[in-house]
């Protein structure tokens, strides 16, 4: 007998990184709720995350308004709905005000800062068994992804961008290590490299693609949507990238991940799993904040992250990741 529809609104995060992080609890709830019916609430940038998701009714691209009409504009439009469970990773006041048999609301909790993961299961109660991060990837996304990164050889994926300056590691230090690690004698040596960003970040493409032969060469910038990105990146044989959304994508789609940190916290933010390592340079998060105390200027913290010991973490991590 068929399950009956069980309405969850999911009201997750803004961000790219901080939606994936949080996307494990949608795999947990779809895997252990009968009938789950999502409606899921997201940033704009994030929402195309979730396009796949089994279950799916409706998904709200949530943008913030500054007069804060965003909350009663997102009340207007779920108000009329009965729903079985509200989880609220944004901890607004919004599930007091719906029908609703249960809610999950994130509340701030007393003691030292734990990694988002772990935060956003503590909403539901899972802190000992934090779900991973899950992104659903349907068979159409699935297609194109294979299409995409057809082909011989391993493949080096960077993510070269991030949202803000302090946080990127020069484009030309990444073409650096690619030409090491594809060259003669390196850990990926005849394979390919994939480039990865949004539309904005087309500027890092010269400089990267006169790495390697344009028949080795994947540009993924800009070019496709975030599930199909996700999908293509658990192909890389090695993925590489600055503390961004993308980092947590390549991590979620099991892709050796080295994540590079400056001006950014990595027990909170750490690439999850299994396959994930972070490199910062000489550098602490505390020394950093003692010359840009709210980290909103526009210099480069990454410059003390030299070639060399991101080279050496590339080849470790490949190393330890080698299939017997």
């Amino acid at each position: 007998m068929l399950a009956s529809p069980f309405p969850i609104l999911f009201i997750t995060a803004t961000r790219i990184g901080d939606a994936v992080l949080s996307s494990g609890l949608i795999h947990r709830l779809s895997e252990e709720i009968p009938g789950p019916r999502f409606t899921i609430v997201a940033g704009p940038a994030a929402a195309p995350l979730f396009q796949d998701v089994p279950g799916l009714e409706a998904i709200i691209p949530f943008e913030k308004s500054r007069d804060g009409g965003h909350w009663i504009r997102l009340w207007s439009r779920v108000r009329r709905r009965s729903w079985g469970l509200v989880v609220d990773l944004r901890g607004s006041a919004l599930s007091g005000f719906l029908r609703r048999r249960r809610r999950a609301v994130y509340r701030r909790s007393p003691g030292p800062p734990v990694h988002k993961v772990i935060e956003a299961a503590k909403v539901l109660g899972l802190q000992d068994d934090p779900p991973a991060p899950h992104i659903f990837v349907g068979e159409a996304a699935a297609r194109q992804a294979a299409a995409l990164v057809a082909g011989e050889g391993p493949i080096l994926a960077l993510g070269p961008a991030a949202n803000w300056v302090g946080k990127t590691w020069p484009v030309e230090r990444f073409a650096q290590v690619a030409i090491q690690l594809l060259g003669p004698g390196g850990p990926l040596a005849g394979g390919r490299l994939l480039v990865a960003g949004g539309p904005q970040d087309r500027g890092v493409l010269p400089t990267l693609r006169a790495v390697t032969p344009r028949d080795r060469f994947i540009d993924l910038v800009g070019k496709v949507d975030l599930v199909t990105l996700h999908a293509a990146l658990g192909s890389a044989r090695l993925f590489i990238g600055n503390d961004s959304g993308l980092m947590h994508l390549a991590a979620a789609a099991g892709a050796p991940t080295l994540g590079l940190f400056g001006p950014s916290d990595e027990q909170l933010y750490a690439p999850w799993g299994d396959h994930g390592r972070v490199l910062r340079g000489a550098r602490t998060l505390d020394q950093i904040r003692t010359l840009d105390p709210d980290l909103s200027q526009s210099i480069c913290h990454m410059m003390d992250l030299s070639v060399e010991s991101v080279l050496a973490a590339s080849r470790r991590l490949v190393s330890e990741t080698e299939v017997p």
